[in-house]
């Protein structure tokens, strides 16, 4: 019963910390960046994995669903977009309280003397973030009353899972309803990436207080990042979650790999702009190679994947870039500015690029490497990836962090050799850039690399590092993006990935012209 009363408090925290923290711009742009960052976090690293598991690769088609249909809908049928916002508000509010049903029959086994008090605990503190962002969705929609009435509900609702039987627990069990949570968690994550109520002033012009309101916005998804980790390292396994640990000692076991070699190309990039290769070049050439290789991007090939596979990539790479030179085909998303010192070049403003990339492909790759996910067979690997590709544009770093999660996935060569060579490329921004003569010959060219690699089938192999020199690397490599964070902001921080750019939805107005 104390779990219990636990968790009710927690969930009551949330409008008290609202209340704190939306007295002043900066700290609520604190709070935007505390929810954003653990509530989306608690999504794609707590909840998804489960639902491959109960539901494999058709729940992620829901998911997708909930995030981009009330999108679509909106563009679609312009003059009924509140309606259907709000409809999408209600929906993830409604999987929440779905969530917490079984959040109070997790309390009950964890009141069993052979489970750690840290699952409790675990439960109680995902309840936070949870509390917090009920109220910052549903007050400024419906007030303050139908807020504290969700919240009420959700106590409600966790009492009855805590003293419900077992019957009822199993009719609202993850392998009964697993489509139902799979839609509404898309829901969940189009509401937090929408943020319905941005007070962005538009008379402010001070690019100071602009720049301090995103530094607070940065710590308070900090401090978000601090809790998913601190409820990552409590999860032991119960809450239906039996394959959530493996995936989070999986994700820590590629960090911990990647983080020596990560650092390393980034001094590389550094290297190469005091010699004069600057993504300004006026020498198109020189502008493609950046953008497929780097270089630096072939160091992580290199010692992650071997020296086979880097050279199979060169190849692609080299003939791909000479491809693109020779058609005078420009590369999308140039840098529009670059600092002057090389430090800065390689640890600030190729991390502020790289480093969302980067996280995104580690769980991309966490979750279609999943067990659930009947992805064996390469030509379908190879589909799924560029299907995956179309609407993003990935840096070459991203795409090489992708290639060697996929590996140690257990998926094909010709799979990783597509996201080394492709994943910057075979993206629409691109492809639009492109005449139908153009696209057709780079796309054969990539079905020529990918079917040579099929038939050699490269080995690849990694070079071990040092645990201490591992953990050591990682750890400044957080600070890093860390770093990066608090200059951008989360929103900023991940833009660059956002198939649609997330503005706030004035409804105050009623001018519902969304430009995400």
């Amino acid at each position: 019963m104390l779990y219990l009363l636990a968790s009710c408090i927690a969930l009551l925290l949330g409008p008290v910390f609202y209340r704190f923290f939306s007295t002043e711009h900066g700290l609520q742009k604190g709070l935007d960046g505390f929810i954003f960052v653990s509530l989306g976090g608690l999504v794609l690293l707590h909840i998804l994995p489960e639902l491959l598991e109960h539901g494999g690769f058709i729940s992620i088609i829901f998911v997708i669903i909930g995030v981009w249909g009330p999108t679509a809908s909106e563009k679609l049928f312009h003059r009924y977009s509140e309606v259907t916002h709000n409809l999408t508000l209600i929906l993830g509010v409604g999987g929440l309280l779905l969530h917490t049903i079984t959040d109070g029959g997790a309390m009950v086994l964890a009141q069993q003397d052979d489970v750690s008090i840290l699952l409790a605990l675990g439960i109680i503190l995902h309840r936070l973030p949870v509390g917090l962002a009920i109220w910052w969705l549903v007050k400024p929609q419906v007030g303050s009353r139908w807020a504290m009435a969700v919240l009420a509900g959700m106590m409600l609702l966790t009492g009855v899972g805590y003293f419900a039987g077992e019957q009822m627990l199993t009719h609202l069990s993850l392998d009964n309803t697993v489509y139902l949570q799979a839609f509404v968690t898309g829901s969940i994550l189009h509401v937090v990436l929408h943020q319905p109520h941005g007070h962005h002033s538009q008379d402010e012009t001070s690019k100071v207080n602009q720049q301090k309101h995103e530094y607070h916005a940065g710590i308070g998804s900090l401090l978000g990042i601090g809790l998913l980790f601190l409820l990552l390292m409590m999860d032991s396994g119960g809450h239906e979650h039996h394959h959530h640990g493996n995936s989070t000692e999986q994700l820590v076991d590629w960090m911990m790999a990647l983080g020596p070699v990560l650092l390393l190309s980034y001094a590389v990039a550094g290297l190469r702009f005091k010699l004069g290769l600057s993504p300004q070049s006026s020498h198109l050439g020189k502008r493609w190679l950046q953008r497929l290789a780097g270089p630096e991007a072939l160091i992580i090939t290199a010692f992650l994947l071997g020296p086979m596979v880097a050279l199979f990539q060169f190849i692609g790479l080299l003939a791909i870039g000479s491809l693109l030179t020779f058609s005078r085909v420009e590369p999308t998303d140039p840098h529009l500015s670059v600092p002057e010192s090389p430090l800065r070049f390689g640890f600030a403003h190729i991390v502020d690029r790289s480093a969302p990339w980067i996280l995104l492909s580690l769980v991309l790759a966490n979750l279609i490497g999943h067990p659930s996910v009947p992805l064996e067979n390469p030509i379908i690997q190879v589909a799924v990836l560029m299907l995956l590709f179309l609407p993003m544009r990935f840096c070459n770093l991203g795409g090489a962090v992708l290639a060697l999660s996929l590996a140690y996935s257990g998926w094909s060569i010709p799979a990783v050799m597509l996201a080394l060579v492709a994943a910057p490329i075979f993206n629409l921004a691109q492809l639009k850039l492109m005449s139908w003569t153009q696209r057709v010959a780079v796309i054969g060219l990539i079905l020529v690399i990918l079917a040579l690699t099929s038939l050699f089938q490269p080995h690849w192999s990694m070079i071990t590092m040092p645990e201490s020199l591992s953990m050591i690397s990682l750890i400044v490599l957080a600070c890093l993006f860390a770093a990066s964070l608090l200059r951008l902001g989360p929103r900023k921080f991940l833009a660059r990935i956002m198939l649609i750019k997330p503005k706030a939805h004035d409804h105050g107005s009623h001018d519902h012209g969304h430009k995400h």
